[in-house]
């Protein structure tokens, strides 16, 4: 019996060790990059606007996709996730965009050493698939912009809320990323001629 035993356990370490090995499935990497087109705005004022911290509500704050199947039902792709952060790649994007816009001298971004006297706070409040109905991408940004006033007075100078459904041509992870740059990308267009319109109408900043 104990030659048996030993003979049994050699053979399956045999056939273990003639298996092929498997790699390990890495997730694929998307990026929502939306990009500006068309003239850029002459500047309406010669001051800085800076970029803040953009907050993403969960369950959209991770690198997964995400996709909505029932009223209460969200679910995480953990093989189809975004090449960063939605928080840091929605920012990257921001950033670009305004300054591409030319609305203010200059955009720059959370990271910045330099003081700005305007900055602007972005809330992503939805961001994900929605598959209850048909396939749609839904995007929902609050903006706020702000003033340095160094507490004199409201620093708000306007709050504005978007959102965006954009159908999709198919249930795949690509249509989706897709769609979520299309609602990025119309939010932005939007948000940018009220952005210039503040920007004609500025209060004075901190020290001016």
């Amino acid at each position: 019996m104990k030659h048996f035993i030993l003979i049994t356990v050699a053979l399956l370490t045999l056939v273990a060790c003639s298996l092929p090995t498997r790699a390990p499935v890495a997730p694929s990497a998307w990026m929502v990059a939306p990009e500006r087109t068309g003239a850029p705005y002459k500047p309406r004022t010669e001051y800085w606007l800076k970029i803040g911290a953009i907050s993403v509500a969960p369950p959209f704050d991770g690198r997964s996709l995400v996709y909505r199947l029932g009223d209460q039902r969200y679910e995480k792709d953990f093989y189809n996730v975004y090449s960063a952060i939605p928080a840091e790649m929605i920012a990257s994007a921001e950033r670009k965009w305004f300054n591409q816009a030319n609305i203010f001298s200059l955009t720059m971004g959370e990271g910045n050493s330099f003081f700005p006297f305007y900055s602007l706070q972005t809330t992503i409040n939805d961001f994900y698939g929605d598959y209850r109905v048909r396939p749609e991408a839904v995007v929902s940004i609050e903006f706020v912009l702000a003033v340095a006033n160094a507490g004199k007075g409201n620093p708000i100078i306007g709050v504005n809320r978007y959102s965006r459904r954009i159908a999709l041509k198919d249930n795949t992870p690509e249509a989706l990323v897709l769609g979520q740059q299309q609602a990025l990308a119309e939010i932005f267009k939007e948000y940018e001629a009220q952005l210039y319109q503040y920007a004609g109408n500025l209060p004075k900043p901190l020290g001016q």
